[in-house]
């Protein structure tokens, strides 16, 4: 009978154990936000015609995205189970499986379609700056760019990855998750930095202009991008101080948190909570003009010559309100 002696690292052994119950978790909530956003998008829209010609792709992406995040969180599970079970007898127990990941196509494939997933979810990004901007050249070559240069790099990665190579010592890794962080925050930046300057343009044109609209949505934009950068803020953070067991943490999770982020935006536009002509047209007819209190005169005949004057002026904010709103709308911000 043959006797080995495995390592021991029992950090790392729990990490991956932890790490898969919370990825379980995440993966969860991405299951019920999923079904949520799915029941949303198939519903008849409430408001506008952008959202609704727009529906099917967000539904396909949706699902496509969760099929991909799926097959990946399987995967992982499926490994696990063989570290303790089916490989539990092999060379340097349970710790050489968790160094020796890449050895087994089964997290080639789940490691693929986390990646895989991952550049659909900061496409979906980039289409939505692209829409706010109007396709503007000067935000899209940037963007683009910053796009192409990730799509590059996880190519090395998954090329590295199918080699057989250490995982943990795939450095490239960290290059594909700082140009991530990157590439978000550079949306979330141009995507705020478009919606303050409508919403001063708005106020210049009325000084009593109602902007809880763009506040809304500029602090859901925000806080969808800061949640998924903190977290690979921290997997970065862990994975360049070669520490394995937090980077296995997070490792588990990221495809999952990404998703969720992106799913609350995509659910609150489908329910009409976000954005809709109709809150912009309501706003801008609501808010009294300097035009329609100018005048304090009591002759029924020049009273009605005010309010005839400041008719236009409100009927041209809010076709400019309804312009922006049903951009923000189509984009699904």
């Amino acid at each position: 009978m043959s006797s080995f002696t495995p390592q021991t690292d029992l950090p790392l052994e729990r990490s991956r154990l932890v790490g898969m119950v919370l990825g379980g978790v995440s993966y969860g909530i991405y299951l019920l936000l999923t079904i949520q956003a799915t029941t949303a998008l198939m519903q008849r829209p409430r408001h506008g015609q952008r959202i609704a010609n727009n529906r099917r792709t967000l539904l396909c992406y949706t699902l496509i995205t969760f099929a991909l995040a799926t097959i990946s969180f399987a995967g992982n599970t499926k490994f696990t189970e063989m570290i303790w079970i089916d490989l539990r007898n092999a060379p340097g127990g349970p710790v050489a499986q968790i160094e020796n990941v890449m050895h087994y196509r089964i997290n080639f494939m789940a490691i693929v379609c986390g990646y895989v997933a991952e550049l659909c979810m900061q496409a979906l990004l980039l289409y939505r700056c692209f829409v706010i901007w109007n396709w503007a050249r000067y935000v899209m070559v940037p963007m683009v760019a910053v796009y192409i240069a990730m799509i590059a790099i996880a190519i090395v990665v998954l090329v590295q990855a199918g080699t057989g190579v250490l995982f943990y010592n795939i450095k490239t890794t960290l290059a594909y998750l700082a140009i991530q962080v990157a590439h978000t925050m550079l949306y979330t930046i141009l995507v705020a930095k478009r919606l303050l300057s409508i919403r001063g343009q708005m106020k210049t044109a009325v000084a009593e202009y109602d902007s809880s609209t763009y506040d809304t949505i500029i602090l859901m934009v925000v806080e969808s991008a800061m949640a998924y950068s903190i977290f690979i803020m921290i997997y970065i953070v862990a994975f360049a101080m070669d520490s394995n067991s937090l980077s296995t943490l997070c490792f588990l999770s990221v495809s999952q948190v990404q998703g969720i982020a992106q799913l609350f935006i995509i659910i609150r536009v489908a329910r009409g909570r976000a954005v809709t002509n109709d809150w912009s047209t309501r706003s801008a007819l609501a808010v009294p003009t300097s035009l329609a209190f100018a005048g304090t005169v009591s002759i029924p005949a020049e009273g009605t010559n005010v309010a005839q004057a400041a008719r236009p002026v409100q009927d041209s904010t809010s076709v400019e309100s309804s312009s922006v709103s049903t951009k923000l709308a189509e984009s699904n911000v």
